[in-house]
């Protein structure tokens, strides 16, 4: 027999606190030491006592937020509701300013409210509260609480099967996330995104959300949303038979919750824990998570939490009594394991009823149809399995059509109406086959394959902008050598081109100089030169003189003798 378990998600409401940017890492010790103050504070005039008002709602709202989030939702609507009064308060007054801050924390307190009744379970209430919360934040222009509502109603309408309602919630959340850059509420639209799919039985496309989610929490550091996106991960995994990616991933989530110390997380991966211990066939340990499990759910009031826990302990009582019956020892599982299993199954379907969670309802439903054919209750048998199967169709659930054709594949089996068996379980099949098939699988390893590579690629980057800074780094050390270097041999150029032009004019100087020297050279040789003619001129002469004289002498010499 196949058999029905939960198909479980996990997720988170995040809201944008009106006031936290005023006190947002305050204790609440601090914060009611705060509004201590405010309350005995004395108004001198109206502007004083408006502006006290408006810190008090703002204080209020606060203490409301951090009160629902630790699941003390007593104390939450308290605070609430008194920031409800004193911003209708601050509202009728006349002064444009102030009315605008009170409708504004008015919207706030409204969204607390809306939470807190999500967290009880009370879908229609807290529906009403965040359209109530998101009609004012439209009036007043307020971009982050219109997406902050869309995102809320969305994952109410999720609790409530109503998918289409819910995606298109979420779409309108993603666009205004995604036009004011707000990271950490991209991740947590596309992780919403998931859970839609997750229920319509579209696994591909859950598993490109989730990743799509835990990529961002990832690069910012959000280890409550890492945690998240690797149960609805997980929980995609499991239905894909994939169960040590299932299981592996669950562990991750339950240390990081166990780290940041969240018990509606630590109980829900606890549960989910147990649903793969299951699927193994081991019970011992898949008991021992679901009741830990349970003790959180109980202590923190979480009725959704409770009902899923409660059904998942009854499909153990079931399997070990179906075991017991194909063994032969039938008394045991009729007098022992199938009223414990029904005890749990009434338990939680009475839960489901009275939150009007219908995709509760639909898992409750086809567990009592199984459950009573194995009792041999047929007609109790077949009235379960036709309403669950007139409520999955209702609201889209696949899972649930399919469990349902499933269970009334068995029931008509059993009471030998071969032909409307063999129909159901053609029906069953279909939906069987398009929610499980190769190319879902086949698309599934390739998400997984492309956030892996995504991831690396992000690593790579990272690590070859480090390189590259030190690269930049080196290049402008080099850079200012080189320019160092460079500047020095200008400067040695620009010397030595000095030194060059220097040597260069001297040396036509020199020339210049030389050239001179040779004429003036040449000149005292001419000069000398023609002393030396004239000296040589007067020389001759001279001696022509002196040869004369001679000869007169001579000559009178001779006259002498010839007269003497």
């Amino acid at each position: 027999m196949i058999k029905w378990l939960n198909s479980l998600l996990f997720c988170f409401i995040f809201v944008l606190g009106i006031a936290e940017a005023c006190a947002q890492n305050r204790t609440i010790d601090s914060l009611l030491n705060v509004l201590k103050t405010l309350n005995f504070s004395k108004y001198s005039n109206l502007n004083t006592q408006y502006t006290l008002d408006t810190n008090k709602v703002n204080t209020l709202n606060i203490l409301s937020e951090k009160h629902w989030r630790k699941g003390d939702y007593d104390k939450a609507m308290q605070y609430a509701r008194q920031a409800k009064t004193f911003a209708e308060k601050i509202i009728s007054s006349d002064l444009e300013s102030i009315t605008k801050v009170g409708k504004k924390g008015l919207a706030k307190s409204h969204n607390n409210m809306g939470c807190i009744y999500f967290h009880q379970s009370d879908y229609p209430n807290a529906l009403e509260n965040y359209f109530y919360s998101l009609k004012i934040r439209e009036v007043i222009g307020d971009k982050h609480g219109i997406a902050s509502s869309h995102n809320n109603i969305g994952i109410t309408y999720v609790y409530q099967g109503d998918y289409p309602k819910a995606l298109e919630q979420n779409f309108k959340s993603l666009k205004i996330y995604e036009e004011t850059g707000d990271k950490l509420n991209i991740a947590n639209s596309h992780n919403n995104i998931g859970i839609n799919y997750f229920n319509q039985g579209n696994f591909p496309k859950a598993l490109e959300q989730y990743f799509k989610a835990l990529k961002i929490r990832e690069e910012t550091g959000d280890k409550q949303g890492i945690a998240t996106s690797h149960i609805n991960i997980g929980a995609t995994y499991k239905e894909l038979n994939e169960y040590s990616k299932s299981l592996e991933q669950y562990f991750n989530a339950l240390k990081i919750n166990a780290e940041i110390g969240d018990e509606k997380a630590i109980a829900s991966s606890h549960n989910n824990i147990g649903v793969i211990y299951f699927e193994r066939g081991d019970y011992s340990k898949a008991l021992e998570k679901y009741f830990k499990a349970l003790k959180i759910r109980e202590e923190i009031g979480d009725k959704q939490g409770i009902a899923n826990t409660l059904m998942n302990i009854g499909n153990i009582y079931q399997e070990q009594g179906d075991s017991a019956y194909a063994k032969g020892n039938k008394d045991f599982a009729l007098s022992n394991k199938y009223p414990k299993a029904l005890q749990q199954y009434f338990k939680s379907v009475k839960i489901r009823e009275e939150i009007g969670d219908k995709q509760g309802i639909v898992v409750s439903f086809v567990n009592l149809g199984f459950i009573n054919i194995a009792l041999k209750k047929f007609r109790d048998a077949g009235k379960y399995l036709e309403a669950a199967l007139s409520l999955s169709k209702e609201i889209g659930f696949k899972d649930g059509i399919k469990g349902s054709y499933d269970g009334l594949s068995e029931l008509n089996n059993v009471i030998s109406n071969f032909k409307t068996s063999l129909e159901y379980y053609k029906q069953y099949i279909i939906y069987r086959d398009s929610l499980i098939n190769e190319e879902n699988t086949k698309k599934t390893v390739q998400t997984q394959m492309q956030y892996e590579f995504d991831k690396k690629e992000s690593e790579t980057k990272a690590e070859q902008e480090k390189k590259d800074v030190i690269a930049y780094e080196e290049k402008q050390k080099q850079k200012i050598v080189i320019e160092s270097v460079s500047l020095g041999l200008f400067l040695v150029l620009i010397l030595a081109l000095i030194i060059f032009r220097s040597l260069r004019q001297n040396k036509k100087k020199n020339k210049i100089i030389t050239s001179q020297k040779e004429i003036v050279e040449k000149q005292k040789e001419l000069v000398e030169e023609k002393q030396k003619e004239i000296l040589d001129s007067i020389h001759y002469a001279k001696r022509i003189q002196t040869a004369l004289i001679t000869s007169e002498k001579y000559f009178e010499k001779s006259l002498n003798r010839l007269n003497g």
